[in-house]
């Protein structure tokens, strides 16, 4: 019974993980779009133009795009295809639409204050990104169709990520969403900042699982 536990235990405790850094991870898009005239990630300009062009919401639409790439690699490769994956696609379009329904966050002043609060939102995303990526029960929509790509040719996956949001900023930019100098600086301050996260909460998500072990086999003995 208390091997029972302790196993259960181990899974509510990575999904809370996967959880939180959804939410935390929504959290830094949706201050990111409040101040969107600076440039946003280029999978969010495609979103926000698509809400400004056609209707629905910013997450409805990172909801429906998030599913059409699910589809996509589900085709390429099921094994980038989990629950989380699926999760991920619809948690964080209604968490960005819900932090939006609240508007408790500041809205552009356009002064330097906006380029402190981009850079936080951008932080934020970093952060979240990395705890709920560490959580192991799905990555992201966006970034299991990037793998699925990178080994279906062979590519590396930076190669894949570059070539791919540049297609979308392109397409975000033809359709005249908010692209501008943070759009393209985005990668460069992200993308360490998920990776630290990442191994950290890995290393901190490992060593519970370790401990958990440990206690497993205490008690059979």
């Amino acid at each position: 019974m208390n091997l029972q536990r302790e196993g259960i235990y181990l899974i509510v405790f990575r999904w809370a993980i996967f959880l939180i850094g959804m939410i935390i991870f929504s959290l830094g898009i949706t201050m990111t779009i409040k101040v969107q005239y600076l440039g946003i990630h280029p999978w969010d300009v495609l979103n926000v133009v698509l809400y400004e062009k056609i209707g629905l919401s910013i997450g409805s639409w990172a909801i429906i795009i998030g599913a059409l790439l699910i589809v996509i690699t589900w085709i390429m490769d099921k094994n980038h295809i989990k629950i989380g994956t699926f999760l991920n696609a619809f948690m964080v379009g209604l968490f960005v639409d819900f932090f939006l329904w609240l508007d408790f966050l500041p809205s552009a002043i356009h002064s330097w204050l906006d380029i402190l609060f981009i850079i936080t939102g951008i932080v934020v995303m970093g952060i979240g990104g990395g705890i709920y990526n560490a959580a192991g029960v799905g990555s992201g929509p966006r970034d299991g169709f990037m793998l699925s790509i990178s080994e279906r040719l062979n590519i590396s996956i930076r190669k894949i990520r570059i070539i791919t949001e540049s297609l979308i900023l392109l397409i975000g930019l033809l359709l005249g969403g908010p692209v501008f100098i943070f759009t393209v600086i985005f990668t460069f301050i992200q993308s360490p900042i998920f990776q630290y996260t990442f191994l950290k909460s890995s290393a901190y998500i490992q060593k519970v699982g370790e401990k958990k072990n440990v206690s497993q086999a205490s008690a059979v003995k």
